[in-house]
């Protein structure tokens, strides 16, 4: 088909459909129109056949279509969904229809084939990825190299400075112009009489930094006298080791400012400091990128253990399993039930391996029974004892042993535990959909849980009655109701829900699931004793029944 007749033929549709009529089909002289209005109602879901095919097929095709708009458009079925996801229809509308014929797949089939991937990306998109990797390690090393070495440099640069603070204090203590020294030709010392400054006796003489003269070399301060012109020769040369005397081993208090060190103050170690963070690491973290940490930060505290779970105090621990494979016919009936049992054993002593399992079981007919190759099948037969062939071999400690298997089939309806009738029935523009439960007295359910697909819809079905609790899974298309326990005071229930009008088979099938602490086999341990001497061992017998598929089809 050429692009100009495709365009010609959607064209013409909306002018073949007419307002208020609930036909699905319009049919011209050449072509079949085959439609379904979807939920936003501005849309139109369109098979165009010709007339020599079947319409059955078409329906079914049209069918599938429907269901996969809501899959790929996230439950968005409106215009701009379907663009948005409008290659994705297109590969899912392409497994359904090939080359014109429908192909024999189902929903779950069609995500599988769509949803396949390739090798050969998986294996191109590893090694880009250990490539990145690669990179992002590198650029860590290179940060952490380059943040090592601005600490170095910063360092000296720091060393230099102190240094030069130094040398800069010296400098200026022997070449200063106002107090007296060698040089200072306003000043004291050997150019003004042996050091007194320009007071009468020599007056403060010292260096401008305020660092006393150790050796005499400017004479001294205040009325202490200034070297040889003073009236009081109390000056002389003082060492650090004269323990602040004057001149000739004279007291010499006050004859000097205090010494203060040569180089600049010095700043200690802080505690609490805000640490350095890495600019580098910081960029690639605000960048969105996955940056380890350089150091572990100290935890603040050790979390407690966890308590000990409690250790089970049997000896041996068994489990009496069984799942539930049913189907249901929607129009009444049962169309298949088959039950599957096993029977775990488990030693957790072992002291307590050289064992026998004795039991006790009813008429159980139709059951067939099935021990394990080791067991001993003529003990089991004639006393209903559970031992291996060999009595001096014990049983494997600390792993499940199958010991027993028993399998059951009928199609008779009495026997289930559960039956389920669903009727949808369509009323002018929505489908009113009635279920109701009805439960064996034989057992009692747990964790129901009864699954209805519903066909795609823009708003969820509205429930008029639920005995339970009810769920819509909008993405899945399916309606849950709920019920938590099934016993004597329930065993019948219904739930009612209304939907947009649908084709009364999307409803269909029905899935259950539930659980129950009672089996269909009436068996049970009795008592379990010791091989060597009969003493009796402690043990402790779980019973459990699981639907496995269960299915209103």
């Amino acid at each position: 088909m050429t692009r100009v007749r495709v365009e010609g033929l959607l064209s013409a549709f909306p002018k073949l459909v007419s307002a208020g009529k609930q036909h699905t089909y319009v049919e011209t002289e050449n072509v079949r129109y085959v439609y379904q209005p979807l939920e936003c109602g501005t849309l139109y879901l369109l098979l165009v056949t010709t007339k020599g095919s079947n319409i059955l097929e078409d329906l079914d095709v049209l069918r599938l279509l429907a269901k996969t708009l809501p899959e790929y458009t996230q439950g968005q079925v409106d215009e701009e969904g379907v663009s948005y996801a409008a290659f994705d229809l297109i590969f899912a509308f392409d497994e359904i229809i090939s080359l014109g014929y429908k192909e024999n797949v189902t929903m779950a089939q069609v995500k599988t084939f769509t949803e396949m991937q390739s090798h050969e990306e998986k294996l191109h998109k590893m090694m880009i990825q250990s490539k990145i990797n690669d990179t992002k390690d590198v650029m860590r090393r290179k940060a952490t190299e380059i943040d090592k070495v601005k600490l170095e440099s910063k360092i000296q640069q720091q060393a230099m400075h102190a240094r030069g603070g130094a040398y800069s204090a010296l400098n200026q203590g022997f070449g200063s112009r106002t107090a007296g020294g060698f040089g200072g030709s306003p000043s004291g010392g050997f150019g003004g009489g042996f050091g007194g400054g320009n007071q009468p006796f020599g007056g403060p003489a010292g260096f401008e930094d305020g660092r006393d003269d150790e050796f005499g070399y400017l004479g001294r301060s205040g009325s202490e006298g200034g070297g040889f012109d003073g009236e009081r020769p109390s000056g002389g040369f003082r060492s650090k080791y004269s323990e602040d005397l004057g001149g000739y081993g004279q007291s010499g208090k006050g004859s000097g400012m205090p010494q203060k060190s040569l180089a600049g103050p010095k700043k200690g170690m802080q505690l609490g400091g805000k640490p350095k963070t890495n600019q580098f690491l910081e960029s690639l973290r605000a960048e969105g990128e996955s940056v380890e940490p350089d150091f572990e930060p100290m935890r603040s505290s050790v979390p407690e253990p966890a308590p000990a779970p409690a250790m089970p105090t049997e000896s041996v621990s068994l489990v009496i399993e069984e799942k539930l494979n049913v189907s249901l016919n929607r129009n009444g009936g049962l169309e298949q039930m088959e039950l599957q049992g096993n029977m775990l054993l488990e030693v957790r002593n072992e002291d307590d391996a050289l064992i026998r399992v004795m039991t006790k079981a009813g008429a159980n007919s139709g059951f067939q029974f099935k021990t394990h190759p080791n067991i001993d099948k003529g003990l089991h037969a004639n006393e209903g004892v559970l031992g291996l062939k060999d009595p001096n071999r014990p049983f494997p400690c600390g792993s499940a042993l199958g010991v027993l298997k028993w399998r059951f089939t009928t199609k008779d309806e009495s026997q289930l535990p559960i039956s389920i009738n669903c009727w949808p029935t369509i009323n002018g523009g929505e489908t009113a959909v009635s279920i109701e439960y009805e439960a064996t007295d034989a057992m009692d359910l747990q964790h129901v849980v009864i699954s209805v697909p519903c066909p795609p819809c823009r708003d969820p079905p509205v429930v008029n009655s639920c005995d339970g609790e009810f769920r819509f899974d909008a993405r899945h298309g399916v309606m849950e109701w709920n019920i938590e326990l099934i016993d004597s005071s329930n065993r019948s229930g219904s739930m009612e829900f209304i939907i947009p009008v649908a084709n009364t088979e999307a409803f269909f099938p029905i899935d259950v699931n539930f659980s129950s602490t009672q089996t269909f086999c009436d068996i049970d341990i009795t008592s379990i004793a010791r091989t060597t001497d009969g003493a009796p061992v402690t043990f402790a017998c779980k019973k459990m029944m699981l639907s496995d598929s269960y299915q209103v089809v």
